[in-house]
């Protein structure tokens, strides 16, 4: 029988849970309320001065003792006379970086932040903010915890072990006395040339989205209360367009169409703009001629008005300056700031000449060329985001009130997450896992170093430090003799990096010796790549792997003893001369401080690898077409007239990735065959490991509009799950999709829904469906 008072009871819970959830909302509305109010009530206090200040960054070398505002002297000394010029003269609101390029202790960050507030808050006690580009963990900290880069964290498909890597990153933060964080990067990654692939989510607008807001939650909290002592500012970047120039090289013009930047670019900004991110930061670049500093269409129109972004706009490195220094859009400084400050910037990151920024932009707005009001606006912006901080509370947190920086807990999700990154490229007649027992050379130029594994953004900018922070972890060739002995394991590097001048080269390292080593072992580790870089020291002119690195493969293959090729790399570097001849092949990408024992539990089957590629890895240079390309850039069906190795042909695609175990689909089952264009589709699969091990899988969900007045995408991520399975285990896998899913940008840069006929693929299945 029906309870009679179930209707009753019904709506007294809802009732109730009004009453709970009701309080929670109205608390967050007061604070906002109240920070408005302290808000305004402190910018009618302010001079034109003391706001123009707020709207300068500088790095921190300039606050420094040393020989000039560029370096600073060791042990770093914060210096009082050039202080007393930066914030009581030129009132400035914030820093950013560290010295000299360097990492710094817990410690030695709450001396100097604490001096730089207790010196800087000036005569209304404005705390200062500071910022840092915590990119795979706090980069400048010594004994922060250190993740895969963002490329490799995308690779995982793990958005639970990404957002817990963010928040370990923001405590690692604040435990360092930093409240900001320059990230994530959600610029997407399609052209492997570019030298900040490794920085981005891959090539793919919906795992970059899906990302994007599970990093903004991880820094920020899911209820985005930055006041958390435990918590960040993120800072979205780089609006918008950037990383796909022209040139392949970083700052360089970038030509994309309205529809295109709306289509590809716009959504993961919006993605994470919509889960609260409080901060952004601006294109370096120029995208059709006009840089993106400069463009008010796009800072003001599109990002504050249509996407409804409230927060904070900064610039990146020095780029006001750069719009008469190296873009010529500005005839002198001044013009370049009242370009920028009209566009829509609230901050500049003029990293050292703080001077003419600020008296440029104070005469601007006394001539009327830059209004008060646009002033106001910028400075209510930077205002608010101390206030939602708490800085003017606490302006610095302690690190010691952070007792599990750089914890075991910590370091354990950071080789998880490297662990989970490994994508398995290649394994010919099983040749992985390895056998403890097995007499290998390990060797290559990325076989013993630290460097390599973790990549720029680490401990310093280019990571050219980083040998001097990350002793205590393994390198590949540690890690795979702690893993089954170093009796088992000789390692000979023969190729090496080393610096040439200003550059670095690649040299012949005892690699006759090595070559004769490897007639003794079973198998050969051979590990290959990059060295570090990070922005413009990164670009290249050849995409393959370097001639050096080719031959050596080359000759080691030729012994006839089976090579196992780790690459550990940035971006795909092109491997198609000697690939054939490789019996297995691992992407390690940059898996930061945990990679070189992550790679040996899955060298010899501790792990299960279960990365998926998160691009294209090409076989050509002249060959670099995205997964998600169009049908005419795939391959002609008019026999003996084509080149076929000249149409769509990448060496592995993205979302590839084998496993030690096998998986089989079935039961691809749909809600229904035709729907309307507001209806929600549920799409469900059956997957079974159909292997003799546990594995993780990941389980990608793509859509294709058949027909479409633009030409359609041939498909589209839409969907993703990582899953575990044991061994004979199955799981019945559903997804959700609906008109977002179904949609795209149109010739009239509308996002719509066309009637037509759609296809599910997911593995090896297809299923038809039709949008009436």
């Amino acid at each position: 029988m029906k309870n009679p008072y179930h209707f009753l009871t019904y709506g007294f819970t809802l009732l109730l849970l009004g009453f709970i959830q009701h309080p929670c909302k109205a608390q967050a509305v007061n604070q906002q309320t109240k920070i408005n109010q302290q808000v305004q009530s402190l910018l009618s206090k302010m001079t034109l001065e003391e706001k123009v200040g707020q709207m300068a960054q500088v790095t921190l070398d300039v606050i420094t003792k040393g020989k000039d505002r560029f370096s600073s002297f060791e042990p770093v000394e914060l210096d009082p006379k050039i202080m007393d010029d930066v914030f009581n003269k030129y009132k400035v609101g914030s820093i950013l970086n560290t010295a000299n390029n360097r990492a710094r202790t817990p410690e030695q960050w709450y001396t100097i932040i604490s001096g730089i507030q207790k010196f800087g808050k000036g005569r209304l006690n404005i705390p200062v903010i500071y910022g840092i580009d915590a990119i795979h963990g706090t980069t400048y900290t010594a004994g922060a915890t250190f993740f895969p880069q963002q490329i490799g964290q995308a690779a995982s498909r793990n958005l639970n072990l990404i957002k817990k890597g963010a928040e370990i990153t923001a405590y690692e933060t604040r435990a360092s006395g930093i409240p900001w964080n320059f990230s994530p990067v959600l610029d997407l990654g399609p052209d492997p040339r570019f030298p900040r692939i490794w920085e981005t989510y891959g090539e793919d607008p919906f795992l970059t989205s899906e990302i994007g807001k599970a990093v903004v939650k991880g820094y920020e909290g899911d209820k985005n209360d930055i006041s958390s002592p435990f918590h960040v500012a993120s800072c979205l970047k780089h609006f918008i367009g950037y990383q796909v120039a022209v040139s392949g090289k970083d700052r360089t013009p970038a030509y994309i169409s309205d529809q295109a930047l709306r289509d590809y670019h716009l959504p993961p900004f919006k993605a994470a703009i919509d889960a609260g991110a409080h901060t952004i930061m601006i294109n370096s670049g120029l995208i059709n001629g006009v840089p993106v500093h400069a463009n008010y269409e796009i800072l003001t129109n599109l990002l504050r008005k249509e996407l409804g972004f409230k927060g904070l706009v900064v610039t990146d490195w020095g780029d006001i300056e750069n719009l008469h220094t190296r873009d010529r859009v500005a005839k002198n400084n001044k013009e370049a700031v009242m370009m920028a400050i009209n566009a829509g910037i609230d901050m500049s990151m003029i990293a050292y000449q703080y001077e003419p920024f600020c008296d440029d932009l104070i005469a601007l707005v006394k001539e009327g060329k830059v209004k008060q009001s646009r002033i106001d606006e910028a400075v209510t912006r930077i205002l608010t985001l101390k206030y939602q901080l708490n800085l003017f509370e606490k302006p610095v947190t302690n690190y010691k009130d952070y007792p599990k920086f750089g914890s075991k807990e910590f370091e354990n999700a950071a080789y998880q997450t490297a662990v989970e990154s490994i994508t398995l490229l290649k394994n010919n007649d099983n040749i992985l896992p390895l056998k403890k027992t097995a007499k290998l050379l390990v060797t290559g130029p990325n076989a013993n170093s630290m460097r390599t594994l973790n990549g720029g953004w680490s401990y310093s900018w280019q990571g050219e430090k980083v040998e001097d922070f990350a002793s205590k972890y393994n390198t590949i060739t540690e890690a795979i003799q702690n893993k089954v002995g170093a009796e088992n394991v000789s390692f000979i590097p023969g190729v090496s990096y080393k610096m040439d001048g200003k550059y670095f080269e690649e040299y012949a390292d005892k690699m006759d010796e090595a070559i004769a080593a490897a007639k003794d072992v079973d198998a050969i580790v051979l590990c290959l790549g990059e060295n570090t870089y990070t922005e413009t020291p990164g670009n290249l002119s050849d995409l393959y792997l370097s001639d050096l690195q080719t031959e050596y493969a080359k000759k080691l293959a030729a012994t006839g003893k089976p090579v196992i090729l780790v690459l550990n790399e940035g971006r795909p570097r092109i491997i198609s001369k000697f690939e054939p001849s490789m019996q297995g092949i691992i992407m390690t990408y940059l898996p930061g401080n945990f990679g070189g024992d992550a790679l040996a539990s899955v060298l010899f089957g501790d792990e299960n690898p279960s990365g998926k590629l998160p691009f294209n890895y090409p076989k050509f240079p002249n060959s670099l077409v995205n997964y998600n390309h169009k049908p005419s850039e795939s391959r002609s069906v008019v026999e003996g007239v084509y080149n076929y190795d000249a149409d769509y042909n990448p060496q592995y695609e993205f979302g590839f990735g084998l496993s030690y175990t096998s998986f089989a689909y079935s039961n691809l089952k749909l809600s229904a065959n035709s729907i309307l264009a507001n209806d929600e589709l549920t799409v469900t699969v059956d997957v079974k490991n159909t292997g003799n091990r546990e594995g993780k899988e990941v389980v990608d969900l793509y859509l294709s509009d058949l027909y479409a007045s633009i030409t359609p995408d041939v498909k589209r991520l839409k969907g993703f799950e990582k899953i575990s399975l044991k061994s004979g285990e199955s799981k019945t896998i559903s997804f959700k999709l609906n008109k977002t899913a179904f949609s795209f940008v149109n010739a009239d840069n509308k996002t719509v829904v066309e009637p037509g006929d759609f296809e599910i693929t997911i593995a090896n299945l297809k299923a038809k469906f039709n949008i009436k």
